[in-house]
């Protein structure tokens, strides 16, 4: 065979095997269009712009091949019934956070935040080393979800309240807006307590219809206004220690997607669920200065209405451990997870963080 010969006839080879590895490149990134119905409104766009980050991340990393819509809440379905338009499959994604479900199952609490539970830091070793993304999505398995953390809002503020609560008498008869199974838990000190998506609070304080309401912090709580209808605003939010809002899949339609965009969607979440806490840590501090200035009044919750609460707490755990094995398993997870964690952080982070903030309140810093 002669040298012309030679490459003549490995140029046909070439061409053949492109031909062959072009339809196997398609098959593996695909183009694709999903859509991804928030919770959230656009107002509060730490929150909102989690998903449209998202959505950003994962058309970079595809070239453009895998693009995702975002939706806020209410533009196609309701926010509290975004978890359940994806499992349904009416929408492939949703950006929420599990304990708006605690009407199904109360295990679905444990996703997001329950009561005297893991803060910020532990919620996020928890589910990526302490195993507990993978107990929870064996549990979202039979709701046909798969879930993936995609935000943490840090420890909350307690709520707004239109008088102030000195006792835990205090807190009987008040009608609250409050989410999961802190619900529960204030009920038995004596709040009825009211499920109500963020956007509506506004109008349901002022008009009368709750007396007082919890929402995030500072930043989102300054946006809505809240100050405006009900001046006491206390601290902390001892239910939701450090929330994680997730993203949720179809899990079918996850599952079925090409390796390659299943790592690109996680990479995601894991960039937007860093992101979200550094942002609320750099805004909160200006915001909750504003807040104070337009006469917001602070107050610590007292230490009896923290041990009544937190007692209340302990039985509503064992009164659903007692006949839902999920909730236990993956409380009990959580429960081994926090007694370790919180052994070790009151020995570095506390310690140095009490001297830091000390100098903070001196002015030495």
């Amino acid at each position: 065979m002669n040298r012309r010969s030679f490459f003549r006839q490995a140029g046909v080879a070439g061409v053949g095997a492109a031909a062959l590895a072009a339809p196997a490149i398609a098959q593996e990134n695909p183009e694709l269009t999903w859509r991804l119905t928030s919770s959230f409104p656009k107002s509060l766009n730490i929150l909102f712009d989690s998903a449209t980050e998202i959505a950003r991340s994962v058309s970079e990393a595809t070239d453009g091949k895998f693009q995702i819509q975002t939706f806020a809440a209410g533009e196609i379905v309701p926010p509290l019934q975004a978890a359940d338009a994806v499992a349904a499959g009416t929408v492939e994604m949703a950006h929420t956070c599990a304990y708006y479900y605690v009407g199904k199952d109360p295990t679905f609490a444990l996703g997001t935040a329950i009561p005297f539970g893991l803060n910020a830091r532990l919620s996020n070793s928890w589910f990526t080393v302490g195993g507990g993304n993978d107990l929870l999505n064996e549990f979202f398995a039979g709701h046909n979800l798969y879930a993936l953390p995609s935000g943490n809002t840090g420890a909350q503020m307690g709520g707004w309240f239109r008088k102030e609560i000195k006792t835990v008498d205090d807190l009987k008869g008040l009608k609250m807006r409050i989410a999961g199974l802190a619900g529960q838990v204030m009920s038995k000190v004596g709040v009825t307590p009211q499920q109500i998506a963020g956007g509506d609070v506004y109008a349901a304080l002022e008009k009368g219809t709750i007396d007082a309401t919890e929402f995030v912090g500072p930043y989102d709580d300054y946006k809505l206004g809240f100050y405006k209808v009900a001046k006491y605003y206390y601290y902390p939010a001892w239910w939701e220690g450090g929330p994680t809002v997730h993203t949720f899949f179809n899990r079918d339609k996850f599952k079925n997607l090409p390796k390659r965009y299943q790592r690109v969607l996680t990479d995601a979440c894991a960039r937007v669920n860093a992101l979200m806490l550094e942002r609320y840590d750099a805004l909160n501090a200006k915001a909750l200065r504003e807040l104070v200035g337009e006469g917001a009044i602070l107050r610590p919750f007292s230490q009896d209405i923290l041990e009544v609460c937190y007692k209340a707490a302990q039985e509503t755990y064992a009164e659903i451990s007692a006949t839902n094995p999920n909730f236990k398993k993956i409380y009990d997870s959580q429960q081994a997870f926090k007694k370790d964690g919180y052994l070790w952080l009151q020995i570095a982070d506390y310690s140095f963080d009490t001297f830091m903030m000390i100098q903070q309140r001196n002015g030495t810093l």
